[in-house]
């Protein structure tokens, strides 16, 4: 398997040495026009060579380069200084899977609390119309750690602001609509609870009484578990229950008498002549 048949170009050197030993008389025919014109091809396999030297480091050329992105420096970053970032919940639904397409990084995350007063421009010098035309397509842009990340990413590219002072114009934008989220959220409870309002335990409350209710089950448990520990450990000091454990273990067809225990009392394997073989070999191969 996987070598090549040369039977076919040794045609002539077998038939000439058929003539030498005699077996035939006569050539054949076709023996001369083989002699003069043999095949022009060498069917001839080359050795292969090695290309390195043996113990060689092996080449990776055939392994996958490891994929990075510019923005991973930058995520690392920031969840390191923010390591409660990930346990925030995040919406991952998307309609078409192009939603990124959408946003426009070069939008500020807090653009929300810009909107300018009638008859006057914004910092950025949008009007009103202006704001709500870039709200009506960044209103659904999600404000998290990645939003940061992508904000920050574009200013580095599209301006001339350092690594740091980028990083610290997103981050401060980030807290700025967090912050007045939380204080709207808030006010509105307090707002509803001004006019009798109730609001049942949130899933932090909640969860902290399923792991109080663990806890003390747990506890009852181990408590139990550890007296009975306790209880078994006296009573292998004290022998209590051990003589009905004895008498369980000894087998019942164990019954010798003091004449046979005199018999062999001298050939038990702890003694000095040790067990004396009997109804067999002395010593087995």
């Amino acid at each position: 398997m996987g070598r090549l048949n040369h039977a076919a170009s040794r045609v002539h050197t077998h038939a000439t040495q058929i003539l030498q030993n005699t077996r035939h008389t006569y050539p054949p025919p076709w023996l001369a026009a083989i002699q003069t014109t043999p095949p022009s091809e060498k069917l001839v396999r080359p050795v292969l060579k090695r290309t390195q030297k043996p113990g060689k480091r092996s080449s990776r050329i055939f392994q996958p380069v490891n994929i990075t992105y510019e923005e991973d420096k930058l995520r690392w970053e920031y969840f390191n200084d923010h390591p409660w970032e990930l346990a925030r919940p995040r919406v991952v639904l998307e309609s078409d899977g192009r939603d990124r397409e959408k946003w426009d990084w070069s939008v500020e995350l807090d653009v929300a609390l810009n909107r300018p007063r009638m008859r006057s421009k914004d910092p950025f010098g949008r009007t009103g119309l202006a704001w709500e035309m870039v709200m009506e397509k960044q209103a659904a842009r999600p404000l998290n750690g990645e939003a940061v990340i992508q904000r920050q990413h574009h200013l580095l590219t599209h301006t001339s602001l350092t690594p740091a002072a980028a990083y610290d114009k997103a981050r401060k934008e980030l807290y700025r609509i967090r912050h007045f989220r939380e204080t709207e959220r808030r006010v509105a409870r307090e707002e509803a609870q001004a006019v009798g309002a109730f609001f049942g335990p949130g899933p932090l409350e909640i969860g902290m009484k399923l792991e109080d209710k663990a806890y003390e089950n747990w506890k009852e448990w181990a408590i139990k578990e550890t007296a009975a520990l306790k209880q078994i450990q006296g009573s292998a000091y004290t022998g209590v229950g051990t003589e009905e454990a004895e008498e369980e273990m000894t087998p019942d067809f164990v019954e010798e008498s003091p004449e046979e225990l005199e018999l062999v009392k001298e050939s038990l394997p702890g003694s000095r002549k040790g067990q004396e073989a009997r109804g067999g070999a002395a010593i087995h191969p």
